[in-house]
């Protein structure tokens, strides 16, 4: 050991200043050129981090404070956190900021930097007040509920949550009945001393007593509040769905007591002033925004802002009527129903936890609808109620056959996967969904390739059996149907998230206008026609059991609502379309020229994922030039007769709208309701209407397009 020492002390360091080497060896590299090393590239250069600089290192963060960071049981020992006889203003106060560090953590920040900067949720057991140690477990059982809720649905990104759990216990060994029954208890307690400080009828009460009574009820309300939304998740979790029932209850419970939390907020310990101390975190007893900082990987921190109360409260209050929503989804009885309603709940921003119990809820691990019916079964009646296949009518031979039946089997048993990716991709964040709407397109050729196939070889069958039906394109239609919804749907999220600009709206407009609503019209006539051919086949048949006259019925079975949404959003399309070109050929609208850059580069860019699908086929940039083409018209259209196809194409649009249904009904497929687009398309018109009888002719600005009231449909507005 001397000898070792002795070594030590006689080790010296020979430093050597690399500077001038280096800047030397950087001088032979061309403007733009690299060094590159097998053991250090581009992706090490960027994760690289200087270690103990505190702008890059997590940790240094706590060696410049001057105050000493103390944990739970060192704080204990210094007095500077009560475990016993709390006031029941510290209580709502502890339990409101917990609420708020909930929140911030359900936007996508850590368990570290927001729940757990709570010293008391580190080890409850060490708490000795009753009620602040059943609301501590209680909150740890919250988080855990929801972390495995949000971990099984796998419908979350990087910056929408992060599940990591840091090592901390969520109190696993206390169950979940026993949770329950501890917050029950502490629910008693609080609600006896509501009773002793109420007053009785022509009593006058002290303003002490008063006072008293108001802090009871609004700790009564928390803990109520808490155990009902443990009770909840809890719910959701059931198999079946058969806690829907509860959770529909309970929620509405929730909901009650939330104008009552809001109320008595104030009530509550106070942190610091944020705007004074420039703190982001809460400053009451027992909460250490630094506690956790060395638990953080050695990177550049995410920015955390813990929301204030009433923010937090607002946001599970939204929470609350999302969830409202999923308990009605296993009411529904057709796949492209439940669909719509996936998307329009997607279109809502619902937070990471809705998304993951709506898709917990209809898509369990066993792939069963809603945990009951396989997921076969409820497509094939929803492919009966789209376009009746004979394969799937047992009124048609095909049905009793067993090749015909194998065959159909395997197809939608290979439909399942790219289907039930569909339901999927709507539980993702908006600015994700496009790229996985992308992704799914190769899914659904190749199952487009296979249900032709299907359909061309049960065809070959029938009408050797039943020569005056067909089964030409059945199966086809149906998955044809949903490639050109994600197609759209892919389209238009460019809209929302403000991807193209104005000089590229004339081809997108045109190809949602020429192209995909064009064959989605075509795809929902021709599955009509099936279902009208289906029930005249099965009227004439109970007609010639039957002696008695039948009179005329109405068709039980129709697509006429999509087929008339379709035919709306296409004139809109179209309206826009030809607006544009007009502004174009009226100097409204300037072309930019870049230098590095092209009309066919960004033409292809926008819709290269459609490249994967042979139906339709894609329609490339030359081919595009081609067919939108003014010059192939004679004579070539003049920017008047582009505005007066404008106008036709939105007052169309205004009369299909006003056709579907009143104008406080809400449109299945469309954000808005049906009066809101009503006015677009009837403001539009009249913008149309100005521009042909020369408003601003000589005017060379350019045209406003304000998405203000809706995301894919602008009104445009003159300069």
């Amino acid at each position: 050991m001397d000898g070792i020492v002795e070594k030590a002390e006689k080790l010296t360091y020979s430093w050597n200043d690399v500077t001038q080497d280096f800047v030397g060896a950087v001088s032979e590299l061309q403007l733009g050129e690299l060094l590159h090393d097998s053991s250090f590239g581009l992706f090490e250069a960027m994760s690289a981090i200087e270690m103990m600089d505190p702008k890059m290192d997590a940790g240094m963060m706590c060696n410049q404070i001057r105050r000493k960071v103390l944990s739970l049981e060192q704080a204990v020992e210094a007095d500077s956190i009560k475990i016993q006889d709390l006031t029941m203003p510290e209580q709502i106060g502890i339990m409101d900021s917990t609420l708020a560090c909930l929140v911030t953590w359900l936007e996508g920040h850590s368990l570290a930097q927001t729940v757990f900067t709570n010293l008391y949720l580190h080890d409850p057991y060490l708490i000795e007040d009753r009620c602040l140690k059943a609301f501590s477990i209680c909150s740890l059982k919250i988080v855990d509920n929801i972390r495995e809720k949000i971990n099984r649905a796998n419908v979350f990104e990087e910056e929408d949550f992060q599940p990591m759990s840091y090592g901390f216990k969520m109190a696993a060994e206390v169950t979940d009945a026993r949770t329950s029954g501890m917050m029950k208890e502490v629910e008693e307690d609080v609600n006896r001393l509501i009773k002793m400080t109420r007053s009785k009828p022509g009593e006058e009460r002290d303003s002490a007593t008063e006072h008293e009574h108001d802090l009871a009820t609004a700790v009564f309300s928390r803990v109520r509040f808490y155990r009902l939304l443990h009770a909840m998740l809890l719910s959701f979790s059931k198999e079946k769905c058969e806690g829907i029932p509860q959770a529909q209850k309970t929620l509405v419970q929730l909901l009650e007591l939330v104008p009552q939390v809001k109320a008595t907020i104030h009530f509550g310990i106070q942190p610091e002033d944020r705007e004074a101390t420039k703190n982001d975190y809460p400053t009451i007893m027992g909460f250490e925004p630094l506690i956790n900082q060395r638990l953080l990987p050695p990177t550049f921190p995410r920015y955390t802002v813990i929301k204030s109360r009433t923010e937090a409260m607002d946001y599970v209050e939204n929470l609350l009527l999302r969830l409202q929503t999923v308990t009605s989804v296993p009411e529904m009885t057709s796949l492209h129903i439940i669909l719509e309603t996936f998307i329009e709940f997607s279109k809502s921003g619902p937070c990471v936890l809705a998304r993951s119990i709506l898709q917990q809820t209809l898509l369990p691990a066993n792939r069963r609808i809603f945990g009951i019916h396989p997921v076969i079964d409820f497509m094939k009646d929803t492919i009966r109620n789209f376009i009746a296949p004979p394969a799937l009518s047992q009124k048609c031979s095909l049905y009793n056959n067993p090749q015909a039946k194998e065959y159909v089997d395997a197809l939608l048993t290979h439909a399942v996967r790219p289907i039930c990716t569909l339901f999927q991709i709507t539980g993702h964040n908006r600015a994700r969904q496009r790229d996985k709407w992308a992704h799914v397109l190769e899914d659904l050729a190749l199952l487009q390739e296979e249900a032709d196939k299907v359909d061309a070889f049960l065809h070959g069958i029938l009408v050797k059996t039943e020569p005056s039906r067909n089964h030409l394109a059945c199966f086809g239609t149906w998955v044809l149907y949903h490639t050109l919804q994600a197609m759209i749907y892919y389209t238009l999220a460019g809209f929302e998230l403000e991807l193209y600009a104005s000089y590229e709206y004339h081809y997108v407009y045109w190809y949602l206008y020429e192209l995909l609503y064009a064959w989605l019209v075509s795809t929902l006539h021709r599955a009509d026609n099936f279902l009208l051919e289906h029930e005249t086949l099965l009227d004439q048949q109970q007609k010639g059991r039957s002696s008695k006259k039948n009179k005329k019925k109405k068709r039980s079975k129709t697509l006429s609502k999509e087929i008339i949404l379709a035919q709306t959003q296409q004139q809109m399309c179209g309206g826009y379309y030809k607006a544009v070109l007009g502004f174009r050929l009226d100097g409204k609208m300037k072309q930019p020229d870049f230098e590095f850059d092209s009309e066919e580069v960004r033409y292809s860019h926008r819709f290269s994922p459609f490249a994967n699908v042979v139906t339709p086929p894609m329609v490339h940039y030359g081919q595009y030039k081609e067919m939108s083409d003014l010059r192939r018209y004679e004579p070539e259209p003049s920017p008047e007769a582009l505005y007066t196809a404008a106008c036709k194409c939105f007052h169309q649009a205004k009369a299909l709208y006003e056709s579907i249904a009143a104008p406080s009904e809400e449109v299945t497929k469309c954000t808005d309701t049906v009066q809101t687009l009503t006015k677009i398309a009837k403001t539009n018109f009249v913008v149309m209407k100005l521009l042909l009888g020369g408003h601003k002719k000589n005017c060379m600005d350019s045209p406003e397009f304000d998405f203000s009231l809706h995301k894919v449909y602008p009104i445009i507005k003159l300069p």
